[in-house]
């Protein structure tokens, strides 16, 4: 399996609307220049808007920073892109969530709580490590 790290940029963003954004136009040129397929791209955007909207929503983090690290991975070329979206907030116990079900959101007041889901769905890993530290979201795509 690719694993040595090729190329690595990392984003020290405010936390402010739209902020995620930055997010995305950088996620879209790394995938693009590993030549991810626009198909891949579009879900690689997906997942990190949604991860760098949850930071900025319940993080609490007392900096108002999220640190989006990118990650070109392989052996011998470009293999896979490993996304890290980190903040110093309160953490947060991810097998104590509840899973989102259509059923239940369609009859909530709140229909929001879709983003670890989305995330899950539109990356081929994803990984959670969440405390008093922080919460760091890892996602890998293939490429």
């Amino acid at each position: 399996m690719a694993e040595g790290v090729l190329r690595e940029v990392t984003l020290a963003l405010p936390m402010a609307p739209e902020m995620e954004l930055e997010a995305s136009k950088t996620a879209t040129a790394i995938a693009e220049s590993i030549r991810m397929s626009p198909d891949r791209i579009d879900e690689v955007r997906m997942a990190v808007v949604e991860a760098c909207i949850n930071a900025l929503e319940h993080s609490q983090a007392p900096d108002r920073e999220v640190f989006v690290t990118f990650q070109v991975l392989g052996d011998r070329g470009p293999e896979k892109l490993r996304i890290l979206v980190h903040d110093n907030g309160v953490g947060f116990s991810p097998e104590g969530r509840e899973e989102p079900t259509m059923a239940s959101k369609l009859k909530a007041v709140r229909k929001r709580g879709w983003g670890l889901k989305i995330i899950q769905g539109l990356m081929d890993e994803v990984e959670i490590r969440s405390g008093a530290e922080g919460t760091t979201v890892v996602m890998s795509k293939m490429r």
